[in-house]
């Protein structure tokens, strides 16, 4: 269930994303704006809300498992020499404001708030736009600010201990089908050869869709990819692999992802080409 207060994306006038502001949801699920669904131009949903394989994976946004000790992903927590724990440590992001709405893109005020207190203001800019008659594009930058008077430090699971873990950060849970998608950059492909690459841009690939993914400014190109294909599909930027990202009281850390969203499949050269257009609007 949410509120009104529910801004559809549109490209060429047709509805490519619904953006969630304030969703209704148990604190388990680390409750934030999500958008979903988002459809190609065609019509076709490339994502998924709350399935079963992991309720709280939640269409496109932002999660981080771990803002010092506070759960902003859902779910379990990654306890170092315990495993995956329950506990009562979930935060919730919370909508502020609108500061320009448009049926193209939007840009929004948001407090991560755990345990009564805010540790990070988020400015979270979204925008979408035509690329082709089969393929647009959607913009998403965060910038999180650590409003605090003392040090923040973001983490994974895999800085707690367990490898190839490295999620938190911009998430895209796709549509899961029959056949898991297929996922390559410019000179790799399939889960094990990408998971935990740096590549300028990766593109998951299903039945009837593509999504084509890039780091859009060099801290972002900077950041390993997350890659879930056989498991469920979807893929994140990772903001703390191999080491915790520190955030200086008032400091922001800034990240911008570029998707390409299209019908049917894209070749390689394909990719590369509907990406430099994208980035480069």
């Amino acid at each position: 269930m949410t509120t009104n207060d529910s801004p559809v994306l549109r490209v060429a006038g047709r509805p490519v994303g619904r953006y969630v502001t304030r969703p209704e949801l148990p604190a388990r699920l680390a409750p934030r704006p999500y958008l979903h669904p988002v459809t190609t131009l065609a019509g076709t949903a490339v994502t998924e809300l709350s399935p079963a394989d992991h309720t709280h994976h939640l269409g496109v946004g932002v999660a981080v498992p771990d803002v010092e000790g506070h759960n902003f992903w859902g779910g379990r927590t990654f306890v170092r020499d315990q495993g995956p724990t329950e506990l009562d440590n979930h935060g919730a992001q919370r909508h502020s404001s609108f500061q320009l709405r448009d049926p193209d893109g939007f840009v929004e005020e948001l407090r991560w708030v755990a345990s009564g207190a805010e540790l990070l203001r988020e400015r979270r800019t979204v925008a979408a736009g035509e690329l082709t008659d089969a393929a647009w594009a959607l913009d998403f930058t965060f910038s999180l600010t650590n409003v605090t008077s003392g040090l923040l430090s973001i983490g994974s699971p895999a800085t707690n201990g367990r490898p190839g873990a490295a999620y938190g950060g911009f998430f895209w849970r796709a549509r899961k089908e029959r056949e898991a998608p297929h996922v390559f950059t410019a000179d790799h492909e399939g889960q094990e050869r990408v998971h935990g690459a740096r590549a300028d841009w990766l593109a998951l690939a299903g039945a009837t869709w593509t999504l084509v993914f890039a780091g859009a400014t060099d801290a972002t190109r900077h950041d390993p990819w997350f890659v879930r294909t056989a498991e469920y599909p979807g893929v994140g930027s990772s903001l703390a692999c191999a080491e915790r990202l520190p955030i200086e009281p008032g400091d922001t850390v800034v990240r911008r992802v570029v998707t390409v969203v299209a019908d049917g499949p894209l070749s390689r050269d394909e990719a590369a080409a509907l990406v430099r257009k994208a980035v480069s609007r």
